[in-house]
């Protein structure tokens, strides 16, 4: 098991008297994908300032790598990257300009080390071009070459995708997974784009009216509830709704139907009866964003 990097236990915020956040909890062990979800003014924005010490905190702790935000806040911030919004980025110097800047402010990073991090996110043939020629894509993974240039191990990012076309968020889709597997990083990422975050997560944290509604990962989030549609996949479907009036057509090949998993070798013996070859069965799995929407009602606060 992978040791947790970050633990909210209890979180609150109020503003005056108005509860933004309460008893928001949850945690991340090294490598974890989190997705952090909830309809807008949920208090998404606010846990990942809380988070990073950038407001105070009520009641409750936030504790990275065993140091309390409060308390330790320096031993507890320095193994942590962020983006929060765009990337602030120098547009009249060079990629790799940007990266010896921002090396300045830490010990112990040197030109190996800049060069590692320009590798990782790819950008080795332009890294010496003035920032103002990337694309936006670009930029955003020059930002994130900031964010880990001190070897974090939690990485922070709000909306990494805004604004990328589908090639962008491809790339930034795959270095994720990249700096997930290979530097053992725990990434939180709070997103709108939950067809992104589907393939992307490997958990996910619903918040809503500054509430956790719930945490777990993804596939058992999306499980469907008291439902046991089984999607089969078949050769041609001409000859099945004559067979099993009661199925769902979904395409030339598949075909769904609402039945026990006992039932499911009855329906098999009956679609090779009928010389309909079969080549997978399984459960149908809802969208994160089908998940989403049951578990919050939609975009309301």
């Amino acid at each position: 098991m992978e040791r947790v990097v970050l633990q909210c236990e209890n979180l609150n915020k109020k503003f005056g008297k108005k509860q933004i956040l309460e008893d928001v909890s949850f945690q991340m062990q090294a490598g974890d994908i989190l997705g952090f979800i909830g309809p807008n003014g949920a208090g998404k924005t606010t846990t990942i300032k809380l988070i990073l010490g950038l407001q105070n905190i009520t009641q409750g702790k936030v504790c990275i790598n065993g140091y309390d935000i409060e308390k330790q806040f320096t031993k507890a911030i320095e193994k942590v990257g962020a983006i929060v919004e765009n990337p602030d980025l120098y547009m009249y110097l060079s990629g790799y300009e940007n990266l010896k800047l921002i090396s300045n402010m830490y010990q112990n990073i040197d030109q190996t080390r800049i060069d590692e991090v320009v590798k990782l996110v790819k950008l080795e043939n332009r890294i010496k071009e003035k920032v103002s020629k990337y694309s936006l894509g670009m930029r955003q993974r020059l930002g994130i070459a900031q964010a880990i240039l001190h070897r974090p191990n939690l990485l922070i990012l709000d909306e990494p995708t805004n604004g990328l076309d589908p090639e962008g968020i491809k790339e930034m889709r795959e270095l994720l997974v990249n700096l997930a597997k290979t530097e053992k990083i725990a990434i939180l990422i709070s997103s709108h784009n939950l067809a992104e975050l589907d393939n992307l997560c490997n958990k996910v944290c619903i918040i809503k009216n500054g509430k956790i509604i719930e945490t777990s990962d993804i596939s058992e989030i999306k499980k469907q509830e008291n439902k046991q549609f089984k999607i089969f996949e078949v050769d041609n479907n001409k000859k099945v709704k004559t067979i099993l009036p009661q199925v769902e057509i979904i395409k030339t090949n598949k075909f769904k139907m609402d039945i026990a998993k006992e039932q499911i070798p009855e329906i098999i013996v009956k679609l090779v009866e009928n010389n309909i070859k079969i080549y997978e069965v399984k459960e149908e799995e809802k969208s994160l964003e089908q998940a989403f929407f049951e578990k919050t009602g939609g975009n309301v606060i």
